[in-house]
């Protein structure tokens, strides 16, 4: 009789990005921009977005991207936050119009993170940097509140970080 061998998919899932928590009251664009001055980087907008679907509908999340082609790492400014609004056809039709309502509900890329406003996300960092240099930098950036690195462990919802 043949033995039987299990093998595990999170044998084969090696991580080899970081996490970067930012929390501020800038704007994207701005964000970016001061990113740029403070660190090795030239982040530009990207002109797809990043598509998540949540039990509303599909989002959008904006991003900011730079692929660096002499050190091979690939970094990554996505915003955690967005409004989604969406169309409701009421049934509810009177003598002079049938009625639309509009809702709006706040989604998140990574909802256990709530208060984070962006995520720098950097793949295949080497050893040229190191992250608490990096958040070390961010925050010095003008209207930082918090910046830090996240455990990518933690992270419940990893598949929204697939892109």
């Amino acid at each position: 009789m043949a033995s039987k061998t299990k093998i595990y998919i999170d044998e084969f899932e090696e991580e080899d990005y970081h996490l970067i928590a930012i929390h501020t009251s800038l704007e994207d664009y701005r964000l970016a921009y001061f990113i740029n001055q403070y660190l090795p980087v030239n982040l530009k907008k990207c002109d797809i977005d990043l598509q998540v679907q949540v039990k509303q509908g599909e989002t959008h999340f904006t991003r900011f991207i730079f692929d660096d082609k002499v050190e091979g790492i690939s970094w990554n400014l996505i915003e955690n936050k967005n409004d989604v609004t969406i169309v409701r056809n009421d049934l509810i039709v009177d003598l002079f119009s049938q009625t639309k309502s509009l809702f709006s509900t706040v989604t998140y890329l990574l909802s256990e993170y709530k208060k984070v406003n962006y995520f720098l996300k950097i793949d295949n960092l080497n050893d040229n940097f190191k992250i608490s240099e990096i958040v070390s930098e961010i925050n010095k950036i003008d209207k930082i509140k918090m910046v830090y690195a996240i455990e990518i462990n933690t992270i419940k919802n990893k598949n929204n970080l697939i892109f």
